[in-house]
């Protein structure tokens, strides 16, 4: 069976792994659609500690069930539609204990710290799979990265009395201020590029500050009457970003980071007591998978309008390849398992 890996750096190619079967507790997923985030990104370009090569990439599924083991409830069968839940949980680390298998000590993410499902099929535990009979495959792909920011929405305790700045609205962004607005929340949105920001629109923003153009902290003081946002939510990963959050956020208010800074980011640390502010991590998605599927149904956002391209499983690489090159161009780009046939 063909596979797509990262034998190093920049460097992809396929290689043949094993077929695999499911054990009794297994579900054997033919793979329709995987989605490339950052992290994927990140792990073409050599700049992901936690991904040691080779490795094969792929966290954002869909597909179909073909075949289930013995002790697989009778709630999944063979041909339900799905996407699964990439993360793995220990059970016993402090984040387990306290109910937060999100951000457990020693998860193991698809496609990071383990293979994942850049292939034509994999067997998972029935419990990490979530059927549905509404969504469309390509649906069921953006499901797990609408649930990043979904969940950052949920940290950051957003209700319909908040105004939220979101910082950065590429795919986990969209995520973000899709649920914010769907919580009732005012949503500020800034990026750099005007495009995405009227996609922002589409999925909420009542607000937009396209951040080289305009000075965002005057532009959210305009927004806000001077007050500050309630909840800011950064999704980007630079210092400076990392920093206009703290200094976009209004006394009392939280701040939530989902981006990871590749650099370190230097604060003054006034306004963490000054404002007296909740500064809140943000990891992967916590029992929100349903809540995020509810949402696509509903229709109320254009959530197919994320996928800026969809290249073949024989095009793999040169999807790599693209995005490292012009990374703005793109907002979620799906790669096409199925179109690998066998």
């Amino acid at each position: 069976m063909k596979a797509v890996s990262f034998a190093a750096p920049k460097r992809v190619e396929f290689v043949e792994i094993p077929t695999p079967a499911p054990g009794p507790e297994d579900v054997l997923v033919e793979v329709h659609y995987v989605g490339l985030c950052g992290s994927d990104l990140n792990a073409y370009r050599g700049l992901n500690p936690l991904l040691a090569y080779p490795r094969i990439p792929g966290h954002e599924i869909s597909g179909v069930i073909v075949e289930k083991g013995a002790h697989v409830p009778a709630s999944l069968t063979e041909g339900d539609a799905v996407m699964v839940s990439p993360y793995t949980n220990c059970g016993f680390c402090p984040a387990c204990r306290a109910g937060r298998p999100n951000c457990c000590q020693f998860n193991e993410t698809y496609g990071v710290q383990r293979d994942g499902v850049m292939t034509r099929r994999f067997a998972v535990h029935y419990s990490k799979v979530y059927a549905n009979k509404k969504l469309s495959f390509k649906e069921l792909a953006l499901v797990e990265p609408l649930s990043v920011g979904y969940h950052a929405a949920n940290r950051g305790r957003v209700a319909e009395t908040d105004t939220v700045l979101v910082i950065g609205c590429g795919a986990i962004g969209l995520g973000a201020i899709a649920a914010s607005a769907r919580k009732g929340a005012t949503v500020i949105v800034s990026d750099i590029d005007d495009t995405k920001l009227a996609v922002a629109r589409k999925y909420g923003a009542t607000h937009t500050i396209n951040s080289v153009k305009e000075d965002v902290l005057a532009a959210v003081n305009n927004f806000t009457n001077a007050e500050g946002v309630s909840v800011a939510i950064e999704a980007v990963g630079l210092p400076q970003t990392f920093r206009l959050a703290v200094e976009a956020a209004a006394f009392a208010g939280r701040v939530v980071y989902i981006g990871y800074a590749k650099k370190e980011v230097c604060y003054n640390t006034a306004d963490f007591v000054r404002k007296e502010l909740d500064i809140l991590g943000s990891r992967n998605a916590l029992r929100v998978f349903p809540a995020v599927i509810k949402m696509i149904e509903q229709q109320q956002f254009p959530f197919l309008e994320m996928i800026t391209r969809i290249y073949p499983f024989e095009q793999a690489p040169q999807a790599f390849f693209d995005w490292d090159a012009s990374p703005a161009d793109f907002t979620k780009i799906l790669i096409d398992i199925k179109s690998a046939g066998g």
